[in-house]
This record gives C-alpha cells, sequence and structure tokens, in this order.
C-alpha cells in the first residue's frame, strides 16, 4: 500500500509532486532543494546548501518512519561540477562511515529556485 509523505518540517511541494512515497517498505524522497525551514530563505554556498538539502532530506525520511541510516541510494543534482567536493565533504557527515549508500551525481544545467545542489534518496523502513 502506497502512502504519501507530508511533513511541515521540509520545504512544501512547489508543483504536483509529494514530499515522499512510502511502498511498503521502501520510502523514495523527492529532489530536496536548500530551503532553511527556519528562514524560508536558501542559504549562500555550496556546502550551506548541501547541508540543508540533506537536513530536508532526513525531515522526510523521519516523517515516514526511516531515517539517514537506513539510505541505500541517493542522487545528488549538482549546479556545478566543481562543487562536487566541497559537497561531498558535507555529505558525508550524514552518513555511517562504511555504510554508505549507493550515489550518483550529476551536474544539471539549472536548478529550481537557482538552488546549487538538490538532493533524493531512497531508504528502508523496518
Amino acid at each position: 500500500m502506497r502512502t504519501i509523505i507530508a511533513t511541515d518540517k521540509a520545504p512544501a511541494a512547489i508543483g504536483p509532486y509529494a514530499q515522499g512515497n512510502r511502498l511498503g517498505n521502501l520510502i523514495i524522497t523527492s529532489g530536496q532543494l536548500p530551503i532553511d525551514m527556519e528562514t524560508g530563505a536558501m542559504p549562500q554556498g555550496i556546502e550551506a546548501q548541501t547541508e540543508c538539502s540533506l537536513k530536508n532530506v532526513r525531515a522526510i525520511l523521519e516523517a515516514g518512519g526511516s531515517s539517514m541510516d537506513k539510505v541505500i541510494k541517493t542522487t545528488v543534482f549538482l549546479k556545478d561540477m566543481g562543487d562536487f567536493g566541497a559537497m561531498n565533504g558535507v555529505y558525508a557527515r550524514f552518513f555511517s562511515e562504511g555504510a554508505y549508500p549507493s550515489r550518483s551525481a550529476v551536474e544539471v544545467a539549472r536548478l529550481p529556485k537557482d538552488a546549487l545542489v538538490e538532493i533524493e534518496a531512497i531508504a528502508w523502513v523496518e
């Protein structure tokens, strides 16, 4: 059975999509922009934006009964692949060493709201 995940701890959808979907023991999040839930603004710089995007992913996973430790796959969309190293440094802090999820990272021409990064995830639920 499919369940839509919605939480006020992550940005509301800006289009016809859900923050996340749970199907059985899997959660799939939509791509999360780096919108700070305390201020409603987008922070400056790739490090701050990566942290913010991952916090939003975490909020959706937690609302669906999962966690960052249960992420099995992420996709990172970068406006500039030159930001890969800086993004990677922040990204690594959100996951346990030795249990990193599979990941794809791609450079895109443009992201919504001119963000520098957008991140989506797939996780499991016990």
